[in-house]
């Protein structure tokens, strides 16, 4: 099989267990249905978890949540970041450098520390989307700011610019369009941050409280049963990582396709 084919594949399992996977499990993931850990059987697929749940039920369930507060964390960081990297990549104010400084010195201050202080004041996932916003976007505003000092001065913009188009509509039709596969790359790099940093801060005790199915969370109730049935923290481990390889090879291809 093709790598296209498998990504399509993967894709597909993905996208169709985050979206009807909660409807196939149902109550199950919450239910108690044998003792704790108890191994894989013909009922119970993957086995229990450390309250006795359906394993498989919860992977079912346990990434909806977490995909839908990932996908909005690399949005707003990619839409704040390139808004403010294309006007600072345009602009020819005093004020273009003072905020790339600004984004230099934001790009050291560690990343999960910055997003355990919001954890103390903000909900689980609110905390993924100001760590992703403030560890992504400085980035992406850098990498577009100078992907649109550079389109500033192709035939195209300058064409536009020529006939007097207002700066807005070059900006719109012209510039970012030219940013598409750039933009499109940085996304799914972003989503990427925003799992990982969904998955740290559960596994620290910030995820979504309980009953709640997580795949993050699971990794966490279950490690100290590992030993009694190691599928309650390898399926969602495994589901964790099928859900970055996948963003993270779609990022790289838009990237390709962008060269």
């Amino acid at each position: 099989m093709k790598p296209r084919h498998v990504l399509l594949a993967a894709t597909a399992l993905l996208v169709a267990v985050v979206l009807t996977g909660p409807v196939l499990a149902g109550d199950a993931a919450l239910r108690t249905v044998a003792p704790p850990w108890s191994p894989p059987g013909p009922d119970l697929p993957l086995g229990a978890d450390a309250l006795g749940r359906d394993v498989l039920a919860r992977v079912l369930t346990g990434g909806r949540e977490l995909a839908l507060t990932a996908g909005l964390s690399a949005l707003t960081a990619t839409t704040v970041g390139a808004a403010l990297g294309v006007w600072a990549g345009w602009s020819r104010s005093r004020a273009a450098p003072v905020l790339t400084a600004a984004a230099d010195l934001l790009l050291v201050l560690p990343l999960l520390l910055v997003a355990l202080v919001a954890a103390v004041a903000l909900p689980g996932p609110w905390a993924v989307v100001v760590g992703t916003v403030l560890g992504g976007s400085p980035l992406t505003l850098r990498v577009v700011a100078d992907a649109t000092r550079n389109a500033r001065y192709t035939g195209y913009v300058e064409a536009a610019v020529g006939r007097g188009e207002p700066t807005a509509t070059v900006l719109l039709r012209e510039v970012l369009p030219a940013h598409a596969g750039l933009l499109g790359a940085d996304l799914g790099v972003r989503t990427v941050l925003a799992v990982q940093l969904a998955a740290a801060l559960a596994v620290l005790g910030y995820g979504p409280a309980p009953p709640a199915a997580d795949w993050a969370v699971m990794l966490r109730e279950n490690l100290p049963g590992m030993a009694l049935n190691p599928a309650a923290v390898l399926a969602p481990a495994a589901a964790l990582t099928l859900l970055t390889v996948v963003v993270a090879v779609a990022a790289q291809r838009l990237g390709q396709g962008r060269r």
